[in-house]
Parts: C-alpha cells; structure tokens; sequence
C-alpha cells in the first residue's frame, strides 16, 4: 500500500476525521491488524484563516506548498489537501510535488455522477461557494450546481469559522443548515456536497431529505482505493 500525504490542520478538527476514516478504509481493505502508512503535516489554522480573510491566495500557496513538500520527503506516494477551501490552490500544490494529488472536487463529482445524479447543491465557505475554482471543476465535469442565497452563504461561513472550527456543534445551527438544504432541494437540487470538511460535524444524512455528499469520506476512500492500486 503506498503511503498516504495528509495535508492537515486546516481545520484539525476534520483533520482528525480524515486520519480516522483513512484508517477504517484502509482496515475494511485488508482486514486484521492494517492501518495505513500516512506522511501528515498539520499546519496552524490561524495563519491559514488570516491569509484567507486578505485573500492573499499567493502567500497561502507558498506556505502550503512548502508544506506539501516535506510530506513528500516524509515518503508520501500521493497527497490530500485536508480541506475543501483550500483547493483554491491546489494547482500551485500539484506543481510543487512530483507526487499526484487527488483533488476532493473530483473525487466527489465521481461519486455523484457514478450515482446517477446532475444537478447539486454546494454548501462551504464563501469561497467555495462563490469563487470558480470548486464550483466550476464539479461543471467541468458535468455537474449543474446550485448555491445558496447571499443571506444563507453568510449563515454558513458564519456556522463554519465561529462553531464548526472550534469544534462547537449547536442544534439551532443544525436546523439552519436542514432548512438551506430543503431551499436547495425546492430549487431544483437533486443532492447536496458539504463541500467543506467540517459540516458533516453537524448535518448527516438522517437531517435531510435529499441525498448528502460527504466530501471528507469520499476524499478519505477514493485515497486508500488510490494507495492500494
């Protein structure tokens, strides 16, 4: 099995959950007393999220890339950037390393298409839902994608920097991401990406009533299928 590069930090929080679910992966695989071999470095949050309210996308991609390549000196064989936001520079990432780098957005849209579905709704951060970079890669690929309103997309960055990141889970924000969600659905959604790594902390599928897409499972599996190939 070659060994998986974990990108993490960003938050640790949902760091924490791809390191388990890589590992239950890799365990339904190949059984007995496996775990995966995993090269991680996870970064401080704080200078990420101050980078990301400048938009100094550049900074942000020097600083990861840096990162990405003591993952691959570690002896990583492929590499995961452990959250959805910042695959706003995964381009600059991938070509900092000599290692392939599975991207989530493609990762999901896979798993969409594979189950029959065209038209998606999209929760995250503002930049996932605002800017090009994730929502036009699920186009590229086939996908027709909805978004919140304005209102609902500030609720949501709100939700994910002041709770989800310090690990807070609130019942009043749950219900507030099941009624997006149902919007999302009378507007034509057929399923829903919780296109950042921290909102399966709060919303599963038993809250709603349209298929959910887990972007940090589906990124988490298509790895170990990947490092078992």
């Amino acid at each position: 099995m070659k060994t998986i590069g974990m990108l993490g930090g960003m938050s640790w929080e949902s760091t924490s959950v791809y390191y388990r679910m890589i590992n239950e992966a890799t365990k339904r695989a190949l059984g007995g007393f496996h775990s995966a071999p995993i090269a991680m470095v996870s970064v401080d949050f704080a200078e990420i999220e101050e980078l990301q309210q400048r938009c100094d996308w550049t900074a942000s991609a020097d600083l990861l890339s840096v990162n990405a390549r003591q993952i691959e000196a570690a002896g990583a064989e492929l590499l995961l950037i452990c959250t959805n936001t910042m695959h706003k520079v995964a381009d600059e990432i991938a070509a900092a390393v000599k290692i392939p780098l599975l991207h989530i957005a493609d990762a999901t849209a896979s798993r969409i298409i594979a189950a029959g579905y065209s038209k998606v709704g999209l929760l995250g951060t503002r930049f996932t839902m605002e800017e090009k970079f994730y929502s036009g890669r699920l186009e590229q690929l086939g996908l027709e994608v909805l978004t919140p309103n304005e209102a609902d997309r500030i609720l949501i960055h709100r939700v994910i920097y002041e709770e989800l990141c310090m690990g807070e889970i609130r019942d009043d924000s749950r219900r507030d991401f099941v009624s997006i969600i149902d919007r999302l659905s009378d507007a034509g959604a057929e399923c829903v990406v919780e296109g950042c790594t921290e909102i399966t902390m709060l919303v599963g599928p038993d809250d709603v009533r349209v298929p959910l897409f887990d972007t940090t499972a589906i990124h988490a599996e298509e790895a170990v299928a990947m490092a078992l190939q």
